[in-house]
């Protein structure tokens, strides 16, 4: 999930300033809200999701891979992953609990364990490897691309992406599973739809971005040819 600015939410930050008790030594007082803030829940949930993934790891490769036990295991780790993945944003969006380390480490805990994952079935055999290369491609592809517009705007979640995650979570939550019969056939369209979702939001990001950086644009060529007048003038 991705936080939202702490300057736009009313964040810790300002959170800590205006309900801090003014304390002797500005710089210390600052220090003491900052370090309050950092270990909030939300970020504790983050921590966890980070930690978790080379246990995931270690689980899933347990006794050669494909023990059934280690990969319940394996799923159980990869499940606790995806619900606190589900709240630490909220969390920290809705209680004011947004910092920079929250910012930082959220997305990428949520494509670790997601990458891990992926990477760890294709290399069992599981998964075929272009599903990994499409998805991990994706998400590399879009972090990219929300630098390449951040000047001018931030590309919103959408609801598509939100349903890509969910689909996304439960097929791999299936190949992680030792499923047999008609289970291991459901989680092949699982995952096509997974990957449908994937490539069809990853080109509504694409659009996206190439209008918000055209309207960037052209506010800009309107605030300098705006601009041009005046500078006529004050000579």
């Amino acid at each position: 999930m991705t936080r939202v600015p702490a300057s736009a939410s009313g964040g810790s930050g300002a959170r800590g300033a205006a309900g801090a008790t003014p304390v002797r030594g500005g710089k210390l007082g600052a220090a003491a809200v900052n370090q309050a803030s950092l270990w909030n829940v939300a970020n504790l949930l983050t921590m966890v999701r980070l930690l978790l993934v080379p246990g995931f790891v270690m689980l899933l490769l347990g006794n050669g891979g494909y023990d059934p036990a280690w990969r319940s295991f394996a799923w159980a780790a990869f499940a606790v992953a995806m619900i606190t993945d589900l709240f630490d944003g909220h969390l920290a969006r809705t209680y004011n609990l947004v910092t920079d380390f929250g910012k930082i480490a959220d997305p990428i805990a949520d494509k670790a364990i997601m990458g891990a994952a992926l990477i760890c079935l294709s290399w069992l055999g599981d998964l075929p490897w272009w599903v990994t290369g499409v998805i991990l491609g994706r998400e590399l592809g879009i972090t990219l691309l929300r630098f390449w517009v951040i000047r001018y705007g931030v590309i919103p979640a959408s609801r598509g992406g939100k349903m890509k995650t969910l689909a996304q979570g439960t097929a791999v939550g299936m190949y992680v599973l030792a499923l047999t019969g008609p289970l291991a056939s459901l989680r092949f369209w699982v995952m096509g739809v997974a990957v449908a979702l994937t490539v069809v939001t990853g080109l509504d990001y694409v659009k996206q971005a190439v209008v918000l950086r055209r309207q960037g644009k052209a506010q800009e060529r309107l605030a300098a040819s705006t601009a041009e007048p005046g500078r006529e003038a004050a000579k």
